[in-house]
């Protein structure tokens, strides 16, 4: 299994009056190449466990394995450098700097791993190529469409390679065409042999044939019907 968590609980400022259990007892294996849609209310603890499966930080209790390295077990130095080269990430808001050109956003991931120049926009010209948005390489992302926003976002998220795809409520800022748009990308993703983790709340996506299974998350645990 690419991802597996195992009695993975999550308290945030445990110990203390304002102490915060967001997620309890969850157990969830994901194999690689699929697409796992977790679905939940707001608040449900289902971009926390994104965050976990995102090497974001490691559960307060139980055990999580991605990429078959226990995140428990790695400093924090480490479960960086794990996340940067496993870990892709679409954000609900895309989080592109529009002063930055699209050229700039998309290789921003590439920075800390010490990749050089040519290197870092010989892989963005081929993901903007793959996207069909070549001509707006040099353009400052805060002059692009809602639409091609998105598509640098998701090059963004695979300009290292990583073989794990996170999406935290990626549709929820578009309309019904881009949202579409989105999950067609995802399916060549997936059939590219991308593993595909998206935390959504929208029919379009866990409704979605390339879906290979819904998890529902309810007060931070995983509900079973």
């Amino acid at each position: 299994m690419l991802i597996e968590l195992s009695q993975v609980s999550k308290i945030y400022n445990q110990g203390r009056a304002n102490e915060v259990r967001a997620l309890t007892g969850i157990d969830l294996t994901v194999e690689q190449g699929s697409m796992v849609c977790l679905k939940g209310p707001s608040g449900s603890g289902k971009s926390t466990l994104l965050a976990i499966i995102g090497c974001i930080f490691p559960p307060t209790s139980g055990k999580a394995a991605i990429a078959e390295r226990q995140l428990a077990r790695l400093p924090d130095r480490f479960l960086t450098l794990h996340r940067r080269e496993t870990i892709g990430f679409i954000f609900q808001r895309f989080n592109i700097l529009p002063e930055l050109t699209v050229l700039e956003n998309i290789t921003l991931p590439l920075l800390p791993l010490g990749v050089a120049p040519k290197e870092r926009r010989q892989r963005a010209h081929e993901l903007l190529e793959r996207f069909g948005i070549s001509h707006r390489a040099l353009f400052p992302a805060g002059q692009i469409s809602g639409g091609e926003l998105q598509r640098v976002a998701i090059a963004r998220a695979l300009i290292n390679n990583q073989p794990i795809i996170l999406a935290d409520e990626p549709t929820a800022h578009l309309d019904t065409t881009l949202s579409r748009e989105f999950m067609a990308i995802m399916l060549q993703l997936k059939a590219a042999g991308k593993t595909i983790v998206i935390a959504s709340h929208d029919p379009l996506v866990f409704e979605h044939p390339a879906i290979d299974r819904t998890v529902t998350i309810q007060d931070g645990r995983i509900h079973v019907p």
